[in-house]
């Protein structure tokens, strides 16, 4: 996750964008625009496109549109212009989150106003390519950038038959920001598991019932899907574009619930709204210890909650199995190209240049304060040295950058994110908020999105 705001007020910084940001297509229209492709997209059988083709369109006079809410990216852009000056890339913010992906659905849809390259979140990418709306950019040398970009991102972005759909932008890691000055009074040491962290949230919060050791919103889906991913947990799987597996309800999903839930009902954890006024404020008095967060929440972090500066470190995520360390995503994007472009050559050039090119790549790190994708700047000593007083100068880069190389490659996301969103909201993330049972919340998510997507024509598995 990043901002998709630039402005650094608390009601300007609310947006829940991981998961809550992406909508998904109607299905009923999906499937019937994919009638026939029984492929999970289209298979990577293009010829590849000739490095004299490629050569010739880049200097040819063209105009791009990119859609974009990424604040500032004329900078980004101006890079790729002076390397390719015939191309021309007109950048419009087409609005953030919902507005953005209902507008590029309906452009695409109507077959015009749709643009060259779009911004997508790594979990809108299945929304996308089950209506065959992406280009495959395989046949445009895509596929020689796989080891350029953290090993995980290369699995979101890649189809099971060789397709490459998108391009990595940034990322967001998971990772735990806590209170050290709180620690150090309570006598806690910095939880290195699940265990530990229950043993403490207990400690807290009976030493002192106005502090808790964390907030689980139950209005953030996003976060709930970035501990599913850690915990190993596989909820969604697509077979073709008329299968879809759905597991939100086994075994690992059970024991995330039974534990959040537990301590939720026992009332030694938050279950506030997230990003809130009330969120913010609670943040800057103390009353969490810890905030179970993504890379992006440092920097968010210190712009936010400047009153606890210098009170602040960061850690790994606690473990369910300390001998084999894991963490999941929560947060980053991509940049993908219409299937619609009349300029598909000069679009994807765009896209892999924008966010591979390293000079490009270090702009989003500093402007944008994106967490990087690229291996080269996640190792570059000028940004993991960096050491903020705001954490107490804790290089707190190379810890996220440390864990990014837990994060599994092989977690999928369902082609319908916007009704997967509402119905955890309306079922897990209700149970959470009211205290009720979160693991009979699990199956009433599970029955919801079944019934779902069976109504849209899917054929619905289970694992």
């Amino acid at each position: 996750m990043h901002r998709n705001d630039s402005t650094p007020s608390p009601s300007q910084m609310s947006r829940r964008l991981l998961l809550t940001a992406a909508g998904a297509v109607s299905l009923g229209a999906a499937l019937s625009a994919c009638a026939g492709d029984s492929g999970g997209g289209s298979a990577t059988t293009a010829k590849a496109v000739s490095q004299a083709d490629i050569d010739k369109a880049m200097k040819t006079p063209t105009q791009l549109t990119f859609w974009t809410w990424v604040p500032d990216i004329d900078q980004e852009v101006a890079l790729f212009e002076k390397k390719y000056p015939a191309i021309k890339v007109k950048v419009v913010n087409a609005g953030q989150g919902v507005q953005h992906y209902t507008k590029l659905r309906t452009a695409i849809k109507a077959g015009n106003g749709a643009p060259d390259v779009a911004q997508m979140e790594y979990q809108a990418i299945p929304t996308f390519t089950i209506t065959d709306s992406l280009l495959d950019l395989a046949p445009y040398g895509a596929a020689k950038l796989k080891d350029t970009f953290v090993d995980w991102t290369w699995g979101q972005v890649s189809g099971s038959q060789g397709e490459i759909w998108a391009i990595p932008q940034d990322t967001g890691p998971m990772g735990m920001l806590y209170r050290a000055d709180i620690f150090d009074k309570h006598g806690i040491e910095p939880p290195t598991t699940w265990d530990d962290f229950a043993a403490a949230a207990r400690k807290l919060h009976k030493a002192d019932p106005e502090v808790y050791l964390t907030n689980l919103a139950g209005n953030e889906a996003a976060a709930w899907h970035g501990l599913l991913w850690q915990a190993g947990a596989k909820p969604y799987a697509t077979a073709g574009k008329g299968e879809v597996t759905i597991d939100v309800d086994d075994a690992i999903s059970k024991k995330l619930a039974a534990y959040w839930g537990g301590l939720a009902q026992e009332g030694v954890i938050g279950v506030e709204a997230d990003f809130t006024d009330a969120w913010f404020s609670a943040l800057n008095k103390g009353k969490y210890a810890t905030w179970i967060t993504a890379a992006w929440g440092p920097v968010f972090l210190s712009g936010s909650a400047k009153s606890t500066a210098g009170k602040w470190r960061a850690a790994p995520l606690p473990q369910w199995d300390a001998s084999k360390p894991s963490s999941g995503n929560w947060g980053g994007s991509t940049s993908a190209v219409i299937k619609a472009t009349k300029n598909p050559i000069a679009a994807a050039v765009f896209a892999q240049f924008l966010n591979s090119d390293p000079a490009s790549a270090k702009l989003f790190n500093t402007k944008q304060s994106f967490f990087p994708a690229t291996k080269q700047l996640l190792a570059d000593p000028a940004f993991t040295a960096e050491a903020p007083s705001f954490y107490g100068g804790q290089k707190v880069n190379q810890l996220f950058a440390d864990i990014g190389r837990t994060v599994s490659p092989d977690f999928q996301w369902p082609p319908f994110l916007d009704q997967a969103v509402t119905d955890w909201t309306e079922t897990v993330g209700t149970a959470l908020t009211r205290k009720k049972d979160v693991v009979a919340a699990l199956g009433a998510w599970q029955s919801r999105m079944t019934t779902y997507a069976k109504a849209q024509g899917f054929t619905v598995k289970s694992a």
